[in-house]
């Protein structure tokens, strides 16, 4: 959901600055949580008939390519106040009050938006979110040389709302550049309204504010959830193996490669949950360089292929259906084998087992059932 403005009311999301303190490239270009810092920030106003997007000239092309048609794409100035002025100039005559906010604050709140239009619907020239300042404010230079009084004192957001033609006017009688523009509507004598600020709409300045961002949005986590089911029959043999274990048998368990049911199952889980299919589509059976293959080779492409994409295991568990042989003293040595194929640690790993109360297949002895259930987790 996003604001519905109401008629006459548009948007300037500046962002022509080059955010050198957080790092790489300018910050309201960078990835947060699989899209754009400035992506987001032009989300919060697509509720707006008229939105200016304000860029530095070397970023035009790129503004372009990724929101035109959305917005109206406008080259900045030297300052903030210049940017600003140059969004404003491209509203002339299509708006009757404007919010100015910074590309930088990506996660501004339906509410705080809203705030400032209720504010400048009731009537308030200029209205503008904030929060009081509630920690102690000290003075000093290495040490502490004073107390500064926080009472009054409130910590500037935007967006700011003004009258158009009023903020306009500022930005004409005070062209030297400012800390925002309430700053300038001040000067020019323009009363601004506080509005309910939020802890979450934070700057983006310093490099631990992605993170910090990341962990607010809390869509940085992609989790992922699949299973996986397998059956092999016995067979002529004296052993079989079982999650990487071999187990002496009265029979064998017959399949293309070592059978190794519990491992087929577990690979299959961790495929299903990357939407990558099951291993024959990795390993057909109709290649003969996979018979008698060790399962772990197809366990361990499943875990690589998981981490190449950014993943990590949460959870394993698999279930092994039979009568025979018991898994119960081999379920330790199963879940450490594991672990070691896929290199995560062996308490995320559950082996276990269960018979079919001599129901079905598995019941007769005919052959091994395994289920698994893998959750892999990207942050």
């Amino acid at each position: 959901m996003t604001v519905k403005a109401p008629a006459g009311y548009a948007a300037i999301v500046t962002a022509a600055g080059r955010g050198t303190r957080a790092g790489g490239e300018p910050k309201q270009w960078r990835d947060l949580a699989g899209r754009s810092v400035l992506a987001r920030s032009l989300d919060a106003f697509a509720g707006f008939d008229r939105v200016v997007l304000v860029v530095h000239p070397d970023d035009m092309g790129r503004a372009i390519r990724d929101f035109a048609g959305g917005v109206t794409i406008v080259t900045g100035g030297e300052t903030r106040a210049a940017s600003v002025r140059a969004g404003l100039q491209a509203l002339e005559g299509q708006a009757t009050h404007v919010l100015i906010h910074d590309g930088a604050r990506p996660l501004v709140s339906e509410a705080v938006i809203q705030g400032v239009i209720d504010a400048l619907q009731a009537g308030a020239p200029a209205a503008a979110p904030a929060l009081p300042v509630t920690d102690a404010l000290w003075r000093g230079q290495g040490t502490v040389t004073g107390i500064a009084p926080r009472d009054g004192l409130f910590r500037a957001q935007t967006p700011q709302g003004f009258a158009l033609d009023q903020i306009s006017n500022a930005h004409r009688l005070h062209p030297d550049n400012a800390a925002d523009d309430v700053e300038l509507a001040l000067a020019a004598g323009i009363p601004v309204a506080i509005t309910p600020g939020s802890a979450d709409n934070l700057k983006i300045t310093f490099p631990a504010d992605f993170a910090r961002a990341e962990r607010i949005l809390g869509t940085a986590m992609d989790i992922r959830l699949g299973n996986g089911y397998d059956v092999h029959a016995f067979g002529p043999g004296d052993h079989v193996w079982l999650c990487g274990v071999k187990i002496a048998h009265e029979a064998g368990l017959v399949g293309h490669s070592d059978a190794d049911v519990g491992m087929h199952a577990l690979t299959d889980a961790i495929y299903g949950a990357l939407a990558e299919g099951d291993i024959g589509r990795h390993f057909p059976p109709s290649d003969p360089q996979w018979k008698g293959a060790d399962s772990a080779i197809f366990l361990a492409h499943a875990a690589d292929l998981a981490r190449s994409r950014g993943f990590t295991l949460g959870n394993a568990d698999v279930t092994l259906v039979c009568e025979a042989p018991k898994i119960g003293p081999h379920a330790q040595a199963m879940q450490a084998r594991l672990a070691a194929i896929m290199d995560v640690d062996p308490a995320r790993i559950s082996v276990k087992a269960t018979t079919s109360e001599r129901l079905g297949f598995t019941g007769r002895r005919e052959g091994i059932a395994a289920i698994a259930t893998a959750l892999l987790m990207k942050a």
